[in-house]
């Protein structure tokens, strides 16, 4: 693993136990000798108290067996007395093993320092005091100290259970008092070692630390707590003070404790000048205590209720200021699950602020001074916490694992809008057990009194769900965006009825008819509304029991007023009507007393008034904030006024198609009952104008293509069809009498009605590509994007660092510009060069490209700028090129030179370091004279231009050569320094008697001025006196390699680096350097940030036997990876032959973690987050560092010097100031004591990751069992542990009410439970599939400063979005396919969702919170219980709603993995599909739909559950074209319409229909990224991908997604059953059986694709279309298209799927699948009938409502029956009902002939076997003897027989689907097996019929070879040979 900052080598674990887990110890045997130190991690949780002394006894196991050997009998005996019995879990075992060992060790060890056991324990105790304690404390660091301690401690409690009292030393206990003295000044901690002596940590002496303790520790005036035992207790800090008056926990204290100095030391520090600085600013806390309470301020004013936040003016100010701050740090700390619920927070804390309020201000108190008795540490969570979770825990019991309706239990938000309402003060404090909200039970039990003395619980009525109800229907989709719809329908109507107008004359738009036929909008409108109200009380009405009587009013007002306006609307058009008949009569006669005729105009006219002021408010969003915001009484009255008259005539008919674009905003949220949350979200002027002239182009452009395109073609033909007179038909019309034609218009119409409801979806494509294109552009994205363009800029890199990432200081201001030019470039080259190391680490590129790319460290003497040689490759052999040939003067040569600003530099800095080398080398004044002549001689011919003159340049190749070789020598090791030396010599003899007789003309007279002054004696000759020893210098051999580079370096080093990662990342850091940011602050002023990562038991390092284990097809991970990543397995080789890092690496450990970090791990992400720390450190010796370190660069510098020490030592404070980083490891604790290999393999490896990185912090759910009122009962802590010596070491531990986990969704629940451990003002989420990049890191404090920046007005982010890259593209085409679609999304996608359209959330990518925000408002995402699938959204709706600001930025980046593998990509798709259709049914996406104004609501829903539902709306456009077309040909109607001329010559229904075509095939997916792509890799690359793509089936795959994400979405709202679904991440090396194939995508994809197939077939066969249509047959080419996509893309994106052997076992292993008898404990990959059982799990469980949607949704496949019986020969043209009625008798025959059949082979299949034959015998001549008889009397044809299977087939799939939603019925009535057997021969049939092709195709090799090719086409570009891979022909050659 490439070291980081702050690593430990060679510390950890036994290897063993991490290398050979297949040794991995159980409870009983805990691994032997090889593992014996682990022991003390395997103990039961009900001993874990004796863990502490197993330790201590590993620890000093090799200094003394014997006490070690005590110490572990100390162990037995006390686990002996906690569990005499052993019941507890695994005690029996453990207490074996240990028994066994002590028997073991009780002979083999002796005293070694005395006779017997105590005295042997004494000195070997007293030794080690005097030897670690004594003088320890004033020259070992604190950690190091608290081990000590703790060993101490231990020691001593064994001792004093081995020696008697009388038996102990006074020695001894005088060092035993002297321990328990000092023991809790060395505890183990955190960041801050706040009660440690002797030997600080830099950090503890930060001025902003000591002023921020100071602080704290102020308790004067603080009242006094008197302990049980009467005595006063003093108190050490304000936080110490409130555990005692409140009964907090003491691990939540002092985990607080930090937390509150950290945020008070971070925030005070930007405001101080650090020359004056003792006391924290009065203004800190003020701003902390404002931000951590302005959710609270809130509340009491929305509640109107006064504030408990009171304070004194005078002294005391501050400190009751951090009481109140402390106090509530202390409720969220300990709240485990009620944290989120941030209202309830603020209940509690109002109670016990005014509690604490009074104890501190009461009277009595002043006066009388008394002591205030102290409570229980678990006070506060028994009392407070406890019964708050146990309602929760009985509200989730109701949710019954995600089967039962959301109405039928209250989830978080229930529970928290409980605490909107003033009722919540009737809980009373303490609270009242028997309050409303602690009623548990709809009945109360007979034993009331009873049953409420033993739960102390509540009885009666359950409280019932809170404001919303999460009914399961799709009419949420309506009620939450009903502006939209009825927008979309009234433009409809009046585009009809214009278009039908024009048909007569194109004049009439204006006329009087049309104007008035326009009005009736109006009417649809008051339909609508009046089913809008209708749905609210349907929708709400659960919940009305919670509402106030004015909400209820609200409700039934609107109603009320919707239902007069429905019966009034009517009746006033109706009398605009001269001779109205049908419908007009009626309504004429309804208001037959009205006598005018124009009353509907005036009604209009009315309304227009309030929609003129509507739109006018619009326009001033200012003024809507401020009254939605406002808790005036006199407000909300006028506003409640205004919502039930007014404004409700605003929003019911000011939605005509023109006037709707300009007075949209209404004030359309009214009607819903006033809320804590959602009001004033509008945003500024500016950004309303942004997309609100976004939305308008787009809807102008949308309904002009849908009147010219849609609607208006259809008109004509509309209208012949209605005219026409149909009397015959080619089957029995059951509606003859129909006038109009009206089912075909509506067969006609109603796909145009979907495409036109869908295609917005299509205008949002086009133009957010557009838009966010441009915007990128604007941006910067992609200017520099290529190597050339970085050559082209390098120059002006520097300086742009300087300016974006390097902290302005004033003395800058008054630097020349050279110097400062100066400093930019060394600071840069630090910066850079740790870049391309770590690039190297990497191993993106090699040592060669590592050397070419470093900047010089310090600038030297050199006269130029000294930059990377990969700028300067080949300018020295060019020029020597260029000079070995001219024969001009030297003007000329220099000119040409100069021309090339990088050839000038590279020619100067070469003479310049050439002559510094051999001057350093040589150790004679002679020779140095020499050399300085020759020197002399070039400058005086240069000055004089004499050079070409004095020098001969064609023997400059010659030199250069030497040069090559000599330089080459100094670069070599050497063994032998003679030898070395004299080889040295010679080549520098050779090299200066070339320029002294070769290239110079008159060279021999410097060395006779030479010779003649140094008249020389002795007999050496000149240049033989030579300092080898300078090799061992870096700053030497840095020029002598710089030197070398330059020399040798020819044309290939313009394409340095060579790696595609390395290149992709130096470019866009580079071009990231121009791009708009914020100026770097100092480290020390910087905001302080943590990183979460939360983890489940995802792979943290992969295994030596996971590496090496091979496939079915002989290929291992590690192979597979060497393939894909060629150059860096190379790179990786060169890397480990390092023998001064790498020699005591073992090479099986380097291979696992080269590997683990090309996958989608742990270690990988850990690494990348772990950067931070680095650049913080490398930022922060910049920002201390002076300009003379900064000139002589930093590797020279001695690192055991005091100053450099000092320097490491401040960068580590400020580190640790502004960085933590926290991974909820939510099962480690179970990992630890598990005895399942990779368990075990886990927590060895997140434990090495702890000891690799100090300052890793891991926080996890710890499970123990104890011992409560004589009962083994579960108890849950949140814990947190660091990495210590060998093991993990405990920090806090904090008692939890239950399991945390078991309330709401996993990963929610484990951010939940570790964010109390997290600190800073800034927390990124990071996901477990992340990566960091070192350059990337070095911008975080950039990005932390958009944070402090405001935005449009006040306004600062609540959420900073960053963008990601995809780092597993390369993996396959479908990876690519990903990375693509992935990167889109997150760059062009979230760009314009951010700005203009401002409706961007969080999506789980490495977004950054404002923490403090956050924590207040309910945390980083919402848990509920399947509402929240999708949690990560979540945060971002409640951010928004909560008046949050999210914005995006694309300077900075984070890795980030993806699924590689078919059908990992569907697992994810289904489920985020999931969790979209969960999000349509929730109170987030309903507030968010009626509180933002139109245009931002229309953002919101077409970048959310829009997206999907437009998915889902295409494909049912398929079903309702082809059902219509379906029952138009079978009818006859399609004939007999074709027969009109102009109806044939019509091609309106196919121009409409084609737009949808385009969303189908999935090609508008490819939109997004070929604009991405273009803008920052270039057009031509993007439209070369796009091409490529294609050709690698690219629209297969993304019209397969659109299935599942059609399948899944639509599953959900109907009938529920969202879950999450494990992805696996992996790498995809295999091979999937069609079995699992068939599992994953029969209900989603197969089914529905042979459906299609069917209507498609069907429409062929009996239709007669346009067949000349080219448009025509671009649809039903779509269609086919869908239809081979859904059917077949999982097996042509299946590695091998083509495969002959292959196919065969997949075929075996089906047939077994489909034979084997389910059953209980039979997996569903096992038999069919189990995984049929679980796949109708979602019926069992689904209401009534979904039930008869099934029904009916089946129904549909009867028409084939009805409708192809009358085309049958045998049917001999008659259309009587008798011909249906007889195929029911055929279709009822035939399944009786199978009922009997499988009842004969039940019950005489065995014992009757000849019986049975017999019976069979029978029904095949019974059989023969029909088919004989209607071939020759019936005149049955061939023909009839396929066309039976066409119509009966779907009726028996309809008779199944039916069954199963009627399970329940049919179990009771005892057909469900026969149903079940059915069904088998179903799916039977359809597997058969999907894996035909397969078989046909697997029979050519080519097949096989182009889908190899196809599939991994990407990795063959980097050299994969996929194909070795697959066959299994790997290189029998040595990897290495």
């Amino acid at each position: 693993m490439a070291s980081s900052s702050g690593t430990k080598d060679g510390v950890g674990p036994p290897r063993s136990l991490s290398q050979r887990m297949s040794k991995a110890p159980t409870m009983g045997d805990p691994g032997g000798d090889d593992s014996a130190g682990v022991d003390s991690e395997l103990v039961p949780s009900s001993l874990a108290s004796i863990a502490p002394i197993l330790r201590v006894a590993n620890e000093i196991e090799k200094e003394n067996p014997r006490v070690a050997y005590l110490c572990r009998f100390h162990a037995f005996e006390k686990a002996h007395r906690m569990d005499p019995t052993s019941s507890g879990r695994g005690v029996r075992q453990f207490k074996t093993y240990l028994l066994h060992r002590l028997e073991r060790e009780e002979e083999e060890t002796h005293p070694i320092l005395a006779k017997n056991d105590p005295r042997e324990i004494q000195r070997f105790y007293q030794l080690f005091y005097e030897k670690n304690i004594r003088e320890g404390q004033y020259i070992k660091k604190p950690e190091e100290m608290a081990k000590i301690y703790q060993i101490a401690t231990v020691l001593y409690d064994v001792l004093r259970t081995v020696v008697p009292p009388t038996k102990v030393d006074p020695e001894t206990e005088r060092y035993a008092k002297d321990v328990e003295e000092k023991r809790e000044q060395y505890e183990h901690y955190n960041i801050l070692p706040l009660y440690a002596v002797g030997v600080k940590p830099a950090i503890m002496e930060l001025p902003e630390i000591k002023a921020a303790l100071r602080a704290i520790r102020n308790v004067d005036h603080l009242p006094r707590f008197q302990m049980l035992e009467g005595r006063a207790r003093p108190v050490n800090d304000i936080l110490e003070w409130l555990a005692l008056h409140f009964g907090f926990q003491k691990g939540n204290v002092a985990n607080q404790r930090e937390h509150l100095i950290l945020l008070l030391a971070n925030m005070d520090v930007r405001q101080k000048d650090l020359q004056h600085y003792d006391q924290l600013d009065g203004n800190t806390v003020q701003k902390l205590l404002e931000k951590i309470f302005k959710n609270y301020d809130s509340w009491c004013k929305y509640l109107h209720i006064p504030s408990h936040l009171k304070y004194p003016r005078d002294e005391r100010r501050q400190q009751s200021q951090l009481l109140y701050i402390g106090l509530y740090l202390l409720i969220w700390g300990e709240a485990s699950n009620i944290r989120f619920m941030p209202e309830c927070l603020c209940y509690i804390f109002h109670s016990m602020a005014k509690e604490m309020h009074g104890t501190l201000f009461g009277n009595v108190q002043q006066v009388t001074g008394d002591t205030t008795p102290a409570k229980g540490e678990e006070y506060f969570l028994m009392e407070v916490v406890t019964p708050i979770y146990k309602v929760m825990q009985m509200e989730v019991r109701r949710n019954k694992g995600g089967k039962a309706s959301h109405s039928a239990w209250r989830n978080y938000d229930d529970l928290n809008e409980y605490f909107w309402s003033d009722k919540c003060l009737k809980l009373k404090w303490p609270m009242d057990p028997n309050a409303d909200f602690f009623v548990h039970s709809d009945s109360k039990p007979a034993n009331k009194v009873k049953r409420h003395q033993e739960d102390n619980q509540a009885m009666g009525h359950r409280k019932p769900k809170t404001n919303f109800v999460e009914v399961r229907t799709f009419w949420h989709l309506y009620r939450s965006f009903d502006r939209m719809w009825i927008f979309f329908i009234m433009a409809l109507q009046a585009m009809i009825i214009i278009a039908w107008n024009q048909r007569i004359t194109s004049n009439s738009l204006f006329s009087d008819v049309v104007v008035r036929d326009v009005l009736s909008i109006f009417i649809t409108a008051a339909i609508l509304n009046f089913l809008r109200a209708v749905l609210d009380i349907i929708l709400s009405f659960i919940a009305w029991k919670s509402l106030k009587f004015s909400q209820i009013l609200r409700y039934l007002l609107k109603f009320i007023v919707a239902a007069f306006w429905l019966i009034v609307m009517p009746v006033t058009y109706s009398r605009s009507f001269q001779n109205p008949s049908g419908v007009m009569r009626f309504f004429q006669n309804l208001g037959a007393d009205w006598q005018s005729q124009s009353l509907y105009y005036y009604m209009v006219l009315i309304y227009m008034l309030p929609n003129i002021l509507a739109a006018f408010i619009f326009l001033f969003p200012f003024l809507r904030r401020t009254m939605e915001r406002s808790n005036w009484r006199i407000i909300i009255m006028i506003m409640w006024w205004a919502q039930v008259s007014r404004c409700y005539f605003c929003l019911l008919f000011g939605h005509t198609y023109n006037d709707y674009l300009l007075s949209t905003e209404l004030l359309h949220h009214e009607f819903q009952p006033k809320l804590y949350i959602g009001r004033g979200m509008h945003e500024d002027m500016f950004s309303l104008l942004k997309y609100t002239l976004f939305w308008i182009t787009l809807l102008i452009s949308k309904m002009a293509f849908s009147y010219y395109v849609e609607v208006l073609p259809l008109i004509e033909p509309t209208n012949t069809i209605m005219g026409l007179s149909i009397s015959s038909y080619d089957w029995h019309e059951l509606f003859p009498n129909v006038t109009h034609n009206i089912t075909v218009i509506i067969a006609i119409w109603a796909p145009i009605v979907l495409v036109y409801f869908m295609d917005t979806q299509i205008w949002y494509a086009i133009f957010s590509t557009l838009i966010g294109g441009i915007y990128g552009a604007f941006s910067h994205l992609g200017e520099i994007r290529t190597l050339g363009m970085l050559r082209a800029r390098f120059v002006s890199v520097p300086s742009a660092f300087s300016k974006r990432l390097v902290p302005y200081s004033s003395k800058t201001r008054n630097q020349e510009e050279d110097t400062l030019e100066t400093i930019n470039i060394a600071k840069f080259s630090r910066m850079w060069n740790a870049f391309i190391l770590s690039l190297r680490k990497e191993d993106f590129i090699n040592n060669w490209e590592k050397n070419l790319l470093l900047v010089p460290y310090s600038p030297g003497d050199v006269s130029v700028v000294q930059w990377p040689p990969f700028l300067l490759a080949s300018k020295i052999p060019i020029a020597l090129d260029m000079a070995k040939d001219f024969k001009e003067d030297d003007a000329e040569l220099f000119k040409k030179i100069k021309n090339d600003d990088f050839m000038y530099s590279a020619v100067i800095e070469c003479y310049e370091t050439l002559r510094d080398v051999l001057i350093g080398l040589l150790l004679d004044e002679a020779d140095r004279e020499i050399i300085q002549l020759i020197c002399d001689e070039v400058e005086t011919s240069i000055h004089e231009n004499k050079f070409l003159k004095k020098f001969r340049m064609n023997d400059l190749p010659v030199l250069s050569a030497k040069l090559d070789s000599f330089l080459e020598l100094l670069r070599e090791d050497y063994d032998d320094a003679q030898i070395y030396r004299s080889q040295i010599i010679n080549k520098l003899q050779d090299i200066v008697e070339i320029i002294v007789q070769d290239v110079m003309i008159n060279g021999y007279e410097i060395l006779e001025r030479n010779h003649l002054f140094h008249q020389e004696n002795k007999k050496e000759q000149r240049f033989e006196r030579v300092n080898i020893d300078l090799s061992q210098s870096p700053a030497w051999m840095e020029k002598v390699v710089r030197l070398h580079l330059l020399i040798t370096v020819k044309e290939s080093a313009i394409n340095v680096p060579m790696n595609l990662e390395a290149r992709r990342r130096i470019t866009f850091f580079a071009n990231s350097l121009f791009m708009t940011m914020p100026s770097a602050p100092k480290v020390r002023n910087m905001l302080s940030f943590s990183v979460l990562t939360p983890y489940y038991n995802e792979p943290v390092l992969y295994s030596t036997e996971e590496l090496n284990e091979r496939n079915e097809d002989d290929i291992t991970i590690l192979f597979y990876l060497q393939k894909i990543y060629p150059d860096e397995w190379d790179n990786y080789k060169e890397r480990i032959k390092d023998t001064k890092v790498y020699s005591n690496k073992d090479r099986s450990e380097l291979d696992r973690e080269w590997v683990s970090y090309r996958g989608q791990t742990l270690a990988r992400t850990v690494r990348g987050m772990m950067y931070y720390r680095e650049t913080l450190k490398l930022q922060c010796s910049l920002d201390f560092a002076n300009d003379n370190a900064l000139y002589g660069g930093y590797q020279a510098i001695d690192t055991n010097h005091r100053d450099y020490r000092k320097l490491e030592e401040q960068a580590e404070a400020q580190a640790d100031l502004k960085f933590t980083y926290v991974v909820s490891c939510q099962v480690y604790g179970a990992q630890k004591k598990s005895s399942d290999l990779k368990d075990r393999s886990c927590y060895v490896n997140i434990l090495n990751l702890m000891l690799r990185y100090p300052s890793l912090r891991v926080a996890y759910i710890d499970e123990r069992e104890e011992t409560i009122n004589g009962r083994n009962e579960k108890v849950y802590y949140s814990v947190l542990v660091k990495g210590g010596d060998k093991l993990d070491e405990e920090i806090y531990r904090i008692k939890l009410p239950g399991p945390p986990a078991a309330i709401g969704e996993g990963k929610p629940e484990n951010q939940n439970h570790a964010i109390i451990f997290t600190r800073g003002e800034a927390l990124q989420a990071i996901d477990m599939n992340q990566d960091n990049y070192f350059e990337e890191a070095f911008k975080m404090r950039n990005v932390l400063e958009e944070f402090l920046k405001t935005h449009h007005g006040q306004r600062r982010p609540t959420i900073l979005g960053l963008r990601e890259h995809i780092f597993t593209g390369s993996v396959s085409s479908l990876a690519w396919f990903m990375s693509n679609q992935e990167t889109s999304f997150v760059t062009i996608g979230q760009r314009i969702l951010a700005n203009p359209l401002r409706v961007r959330f969080h999506y789980g990518h490495p977004d950054i919170f404002d923490r403090i925000f956050h924590l207040t408002r309910g945390g980083i995402s919402k848990a509920s219980k399947t509402i929240n699938l999708s949690e990560d959204i979540f945060s971002g709706y409640n951010s928004t709603l909560r008046r949050g600001y999210v914005t995006h930025h694309e300077y900075i980046q984070v890795g980030k993995g993806r699924d590689v593998g078919m059908n990992q990509i569907s697992l994810f798709e289904a489920k985020v599909a999931n969790g979209n259709g969960e999000q349509t049914l929730s109170r987030d996406v309903y507030r968010l739909g009626r509180r933002f104004d139109f245009y931002r609501m229309l953002s919101f829903y077409f970048t959310t559950v829009g997206f999907y539902f437009s998915s889902m709306v295409t494909v049912l456009t398929v079903y309702v074209f082809l059902y219509g077309r379906l029952y138009m040909v079978l009818s006859g109607l399609e004939r007999r319409i074709l027969d009109e001329p102009l109806i044939r010559q019509s091609k309106a229904l196919e121009e409409a229909l084609a737009t949808q075509s385009f969303f189908q095939l999935g090609l508008l997916l490819v939109l997004p990224m070929v604009m991405e792509i273009g803008l920052e890799r270039g057009f031509r690359s993007a439209i070369g991908d796009f091409i490529v793509m294609q050709l690698q089936l690219a629209s297969v795959f993304f019209t397969f997604q659109l299935g599942t994400k059609t399948h899944y979405y639509g599953r959900t709202l109907l009938h529920g059953g969202s879950k999450y679904r494990s992805t696996g991440r992996g790498f995809v090396v295999f091979h999937a059986k069609f079995a699992d194939n068939y599992r994953m995508y029969s209900r989603s994809h197969f089914i529905k694709g042979l459906e299609l197939f069917m209507l498609l077939i069907v429409y062929e066969v009996y239709g007669h279309s346009y067949r000349s249509s080219s448009l025509y047959f671009f649809i039903t080419f779509s269609m086919w298209f869908l239809v081979a996509s859904w059917l077949f893309a999982p097996f042509v994106f299946n590695p091998s799927g083509f495969e002959w052997q292959k196919t065969v076992d997949d075929w075996t292993d089906w047939k077994r699948w489909m034979g084997n008898r389910g059953g209980i404990g039979i997996s569903p990959d096992k038999s069919w009938e189990s995984w049929w059982n679980v796949e109708q799990e979602h019926l069992k469980h689904t209401n009534a409502r979904g039930r008869v949607m099934e029904i009916l949704l089946s129904c549909r496949f009867f028409i084939y029956q009805y409708g192809i019986v009358y085309h049958l020969r045998i049917s001999h043209g008659r259309k009587d009902i008798l011909v249906y009625g007889l195929s029911w008798f055929v279709m009822v025959t035939v399944l009786l002939v199978l009922k009997m059949v499988s009842m004969g082979r039940r019950k005489f299949g065995t014992d009757f076997q000849l019986m049975f034959r017999i019976l069979k015998a029978l029904l095949f001549l019974g059989f023969v003897s029909v088919m004989t008889v209607l071939f020759v009397v019936g005149g049955l044809a061939v023909s009839d027989l396929f066309a039976a299977i066409l119509a009966f087939m779907p009726t028996g799939w309809a008779l199944i689907l039916i069954a199963q939603a009627c399970g329940p019925c049919l179990r009771g009535i005892g057909i469900w097996d026969s149903v079940m057997e059915l069904s088998r021969a179903y799916e039977a049939i359809m597997g058969l019929i999907v894996f035909t092709p397969i078989v046909v195709l697997s029979w050519f090799p080519f097949v096989s070879e182009f889908q190899t090719r196809l599939l991994f086409n990407q990795a063959f570009s980097r050299g994969l040979q996929i194909s070795m891979i697959l066959a299994g022909k790997k290189d029998k050659e040595s990897s290495d």
